[in-house]
């Protein structure tokens, strides 16, 4: 690989081996931040093996050590957290903190893994080897969509153009809404590769993709809304690599990755035979779906040419009678992680905050000195791979 590689292979596998879930009560902690840190060299480096075309090692090194669940079982850790636990440290009187930058670390956090499992999801067998946490992920992976659309009926994401804010606290706050934005559009790309192996995946995921959560037509509602499109001065600009782009008028007819995503997502749900099996075309679901023959234009259509078939399926939807509720007794596996979370630690909330404030969020001037240098590194390999991360990145829209 060159000059792009970032880990050598034996020190890649021993990050890899050394993955491991965290308590809610740790998050912050020094294990905790190393295990960040790590993250964030294997996520940079899946990142530019995945451009340099050469074999993806890390990838494979997370199947290979059984990893895939790991990160889920921690994606969700992080993103239970931030719902639960830092909610309540802001609340606190004595939660004044000097530095916000130990708390930035672990809202991070959970961008770095979803970018992680983004890149890594790509391939097929990462999927398989996710085993039951795979029902996890596609509830969190709804979850951020949902909230995704709810957001763009209520103003939009967050601008990222930086403003003047009280204290630090409302800096830090402003910065955990951008970042979530990015993670719900990240979820949306791990939740197109699902659909991948949609053939494969077992009755249970499939009933809670369908049946459950109704994906098909929360991803025709992010159509309709396109969170990651705005009209700003008179012109269109879209969200990509992180920031707000203006599109040129030369470029406005051209599908942009996020929206291919969903069209993909939306083939493999609607023409998979395995899905189309199980999916129950009610007259809601009827309705909302053929609100997507008003989107498939020729424009569309000549950079996606295999939505033709799903062209051909609603029309034939359109002259069919919308189906009763299934009433089928199903028994299915259900998601677990997030309940498992949440029995352990209920009633702890205040109690994880005020141990965090002690000993986690108050940290000495040495102790913020290391982390930033750490952090500066991390930094330092994120701008030596960058030019190299677009070309993925549009790799794997398609």
């Amino acid at each position: 690989m060159g000059d792009l590689e970032l880990l050598l292979p034996g020190e890649a596998d021993v990050l890899v081996r050394g993955l491991r879930s965290f308590q809610l009560r740790e998050m912050g902690s020094g294990g905790w931040n190393q295990q960040h840190e790590n993250l964030e060299k294997l996520n940079m480096q899946a990142i530019l093996d995945a451009t340099a075309s050469q074999g993806e090692p890390i990838q494979e090194l997370l199947v290979t050590h059984g990893k895939i669940p790991t990160l889920v079982e921690e994606l969700i850790a992080v993103e239970m957290w931030k719902q639960k636990v830092f909610p309540v440290l802001c609340r606190l009187e004595d939660f004044k903190p000097q530095n916000t930058f130990p708390i930035y670390m672990v809202l991070h956090h959970e961008a770095s893994i979803i970018n992680l499992l983004e890149t890594a999801f790509f391939h097929k067998e990462v999927c398989e080897s996710a085993e039951d946490t795979i029902l996890d992920l596609v509830d969190y992976c709804h979850r951020k969509l949902t909230l995704l659309v709810a957001q763009s009926g209520h103003g939009g994401p967050p601008e990222e153009e930086e403003s003047q804010y009280g204290t630090p606290m409302q800096e830090l706050q402003k910065q955990a809404e951008l970042m979530e934005f990015e993670i719900a559009l990240k979820a949306l790309s791990v939740l197109r590769y699902i659909t991948d192996c949609v053939d494969s995946l077992s009755l249970s995921t499939l009933s809670r993709m369908l049946s459950t959560h109704n994906l098909p037509c929360l991803l025709v509602e992010l159509l309709e809304h396109s969170p990651w499109s705005r009209q700003e001065g008179g012109k269109l600009q879209q969200f990509e690599s992180g920031r707000w782009q203006t599109v040129s008028p030369s470029e406005q007819q051209k599908l942009s990755k996020l929206d291919g995503q969903v069209w993909i997502a939306l083939y493999n749900l609607l023409l998979s035979p395995e899905a189309r099996a199980r999916y129950c075309l009610t007259s809601f679901a009827r309705g909302q779906l053929l609100k997507l023959r008003a989107f498939l234009t020729d424009t569309l259509l000549d950079q996606l040419p295999n939505l033709a078939d799903l062209q051909g399926f609603l029309a034939h939807l359109a002259l069919t009678e919308a189906q009763p509720p299934k009433k089928d007794l199903v028994l299915e596996q259900i998601p677990e992680i997030w309940e498992r979370l949440e029995r352990e630690n209920r009633g702890k909330w205040q109690a994880i905050a005020k141990h965090q404030l002690r000993h986690v969020f108050s940290p000495s001037e040495q102790e913020l000195r290391l982390q930033a240098r750490r952090e500066c590194q991390v930094k330092h390999w994120e701008k030596h791979g960058k030019a190299c991360v677009p070309a993925a990145q549009d790799d794997r829209a398609k």
